[in-house]
């Protein structure tokens, strides 16, 4: 067996690894729910957001550009914070992606159900465990294709959609040649209907929306040309934000009143049905179950990589360090997917309830991971002054982020619904810590002598 991870993804593959994650099922579906809260300034919300996703993103690009190692933010943390608190972090981010790769994957039973009622939901679950679960065990050059031509099927939807929706607006395409113009804007209660507080409301489910979007950091220790595809990804993430999300969102809520979105299903079915695209629903629902797929296939190859990065670090155990000679580290990719089947089994036992329970429950590990890239990168400048794609406005920006972060935590808190993300979270934390104490972690760690993992 090979010892390392192999650099075979290419910029084309990196670049669009990066813009399939900002893009998910929850702009074709779960933007509603935003939109309702904040009427048409969860515009402004999303230009927040992405501002903030884009300087974590940024700090993360400085450490991977200066040291593209597997592991991303759990061995930055790991050398800039201390071996603890990568064991943290790497650990955290695991059961992150193990819990949305069960969400994921029960997106695409639910969404296969509306083809095939007669069939129980959690037998497309398993079969997109195995497929998935096929695909990462492939050499890593596979993964990129896939979340290649998965990524394009999504934005060629929403460019489509922007499009046509333009059309509508200042054309009269599908509203017998008058054009619908911009006054749903406006004219349902202002830009602000449910005030500035609706607006900050609506920021927690928006960020949560860029979700994933890390795996730029875990597919570097894998990237041909580091140096070169990672600032090249970075750098693109909020111009994506602007077009695909804001832009997006602009054209439906001027097509729509704000307060009529969700009430019928996805915006992007009715946008395609007034274009007189009678299948709008079947190609809607096509594209979310790719979306679905697209991100089920990337927390299954981070999940593996920090399985694989913790292990050098014998932070894990030590078997799973090993790369097969196509540069897979199978055992990793084995053992998350085993974790997978466990959703299959709540998709038999409780099919309508666990997409929304592992996403709101996920809300702490997401959090955790953003801020220690942050944390981390504070360290790692008071290190390195002169690198080779610097955060701007340093620390000012990294110390706004983070109070941001502190904010969105707050909200976690105070709604009844996602409360229980900083309770679970807080468990994981201590079992976590307690694990490290009496399995001698620490102590396993001295006789590994290991830094970064090889690549």
């Amino acid at each position: 067996m090979s010892q390392h991870l192999q650099r075979r993804l290419t910029p084309r593959h990196i670049t669009f690894m990066a813009l399939g994650m900002a893009i998910g099922a929850g702009l074709f579906l779960g933007s509603a729910n935003a939109i309702n809260m904040a009427g048409p300034s969860v515009l402004f919300a999303y230009l927040f957001g992405g501002v903030m996703i884009f300087i974590i993103m940024r700090a993360l690009g400085e450490m991977a550009v200066h040291d593209p190692v597997a592991g991303s933010f759990s061995t930055y943390a790991h050398r800039y914070l201390g071996p603890f608190a990568g064991y943290l972090t790497g650990w955290n981010y695991w059961i992150l992606m193990v819990g949305v790769g069960m969400a994921e994957s029960t997106a695409v039973g639910i969404y296969m159900k509306q083809w095939f009622p007669d069939l129980p939901q959690w037998i497309w679950v398993f079969g997109s465990v195995a497929m998935i679960g096929a695909l990462n065990l492939m050499a890593v050059k596979v993964y990129g294709e896939m979340e290649f031509w998965f990524t394009m099927i999504k934005v060629v939807t929403v460019v489509l959609m922007i499009i046509g929706g333009a059309g509508m607006i200042w054309l009269g395409w599908g509203n017998s040649g008058h054009p619908v113009g911009l006054g749903n804007l406006w004219q349902h209660g202002g830009w602000f209907p449910n005030g500035v507080t609706g607006m900050v409301l609506a920021l927690p489910v928006v960020v949560f929306a860029f979700g994933g979007i890390e795996t730029i950091g875990m597919a570097a220790g894998e990237a041909s040309q580091p140096e070169r595809t990672i600032p090249r990804a970075v750098n693109s993430v909020l111009w994506r934000i602007l077009i695909f999300y804001v832009g997006a969102l602009f054209v439906i809520m001027a097509i729509y009143p704000w307060n009529q979105l969700g009430t019928q299903g996805s915006p992007f079915v009715s946008t395609f049905a007034k274009l007189g695209i009678s299948q709008a629903a079947g190609i809607i629902n096509f594209v979310v179950i790719t979306a679905a797929l697209s991100g089920f296939n990337s927390t299954t190859f981070s999940g593996s990589r920090m399985l694989y990065s913790l292990s050098t670090k014998g932070q894990a155990p030590a078997m799973l360090s090993k790369v097969s000679t196509n540069g897979v580290p199978v055992r990793g990719v084995l053992v998350t997917l085993v974790c997978l089947i466990f959703g299959v089994l709540l998709n038999y036992l409780v099919p309508e309830r666990i997409f929304a329970m592992m996403m709101s429950i996920l809300a702490f590990n997401t959090v955790w991971t953003w801020a220690m890239v942050l944390i981390a990168h504070y360290s790692f400048r008071r290190k390195h002054a002169a690198t080779a794609f610097p955060l701007r406005v340093w620390p000012l920006s990294s110390v706004a982020c983070l109070l941001f972060l502190g904010f969105v935590v707050f909200m976690l808190g105070y709604g009844a619904d996602t409360r229980v993300a900083l309770y679970v979270g807080g468990m994981w934390v201590v079992v976590l810590s307690l694990g490290y104490q009496v399995f001698g972690v620490g102590k396993r760690m001295s006789l590994v002598g290991a830094d970064a993992a090889p690549v």
